[in-house]
């Protein structure tokens, strides 16, 4: 939506040469979008990135300024109508965002962060593994919102600055929640070693990966719902093992000892006690051979 005299093309040929210097998903977009409408692109000048805000470049000499309402808030820059239309779009599930060129509004560009495939399905699995599903992101909260009841997020906490990811998972922390953090961007890092559960997007980024306990090969979500699942059958089996290993101990050890012979006669032969306690570490095993059966919720291409 262009404005001040800005036509649509020149307005995405600014915010597009602007953004080429960006490494946001959003600007990659935004450029995406100008090449293939064939806008010529220049190369921008004194490029800044003001995490969670937007940036600011010189673009054929003109200052330009790319971000949400608060950065052009703080830039002191008259949206005039452009906020009523930003509001519009946020309730669609888009992400408006302000461009500013010389001081002055020139217009409002919408990317529409469109739903990973499944989303909907791996969400649905969660909430029947008994989990909470909370979206943390920088978007604003009509979007945010937007996208979230596409999905049947239960929570969410929008408008977060990048520093403040790690805040918001320590405050769940607080509140007695045990937070398995999915991530794939270099913002999320800082989060991802926070939470319990760090759990990266294989085609994110490298710091992303490193900073995760879990790194999924794909970018399909139902691989989250799978390692989770996976995980608890897991434990579950362990605390089995355990169970069964102690009972069994518990009754034969005293047995070895001798401790009915004085009571019945009865003496366990050496050879009888090293047979029993084999056939322990068989039950063990093939109890925990029961994970190769292990069918996933949803399953993951």
């Amino acid at each position: 939506m262009p404005g001040n005299g800005v036509s649509a093309r020149d307005l995405l040929r600014f915010a597009a040469s602007a953004e080429q210097g960006s490494e946001h998903p959003l600007g990659e977009a935004i450029v995406q979008r100008a090449r293939a409408d064939g806008v010529p692109l220049a190369r921008p000048e004194a490029f800044r990135a003001v995490p969670g805000h937007g940036i600011r470049a010189r673009v054929d000499k003109y200052q330009v300024l790319l971000g949400n309402r608060t950065f052009m808030r703080e830039a002191g820059i008259a949206l005039n109508g452009l906020a009523k239309e930003a509001e519009h779009l946020a309730d669609e599930g888009k992400t408006p965002m302000f461009v500013a060129v010389a001081g002055k509004a020139a217009g409002l560009i919408a990317v529409a962060d469109t739903l990973k495939p499944h989303a909907r399905e791996a969400v649905a699995a969660f909430h029947r593994l008994g989990l909470e599903v909370v979206m943390l992101t920088g978007d604003s909260r009509r979007t945010a919102e937007a996208m979230a009841r596409q999905v049947g997020i239960d929570r969410v906490l929008a408008e977060v600055l990048p520093q403040e990811k790690t805040k918001e998972v320590k405050r769940l922390q607080a509140a007695g929640k045990v937070v398995a953090m999915v991530g794939d961007g270099i913002n999320d890092a800082p989060a991802l070693a926070q939470a319990e559960v760090g759990i990266a997007i294989g085609t994110g980024t490298d710091v992303a990966m490193e900073a995760s306990d879990i790194t999924l090969i794909t970018g399909d979500l139902r691989g989250v719902v799978t390692a989770i699942g996976l995980s608890k059958r897991t434990m579950r089996t362990m605390k089995q093992n355990f169970f069964w290993a102690f009972i069994y101990n518990t009754v034969l050890i005293p047995v070895a000892a001798g401790v009915l012979y004085p009571l019945a006669g009865f003496l366990l032969h050496p050879m009888l006690a090293g047979a029993a306690m084999a056939f322990s570490s068989v039950s063990v095993v093939t109890n925990s051979l029961r994970l190769r059966r292990f069918q996933p919720q949803v399953t993951a291409e």
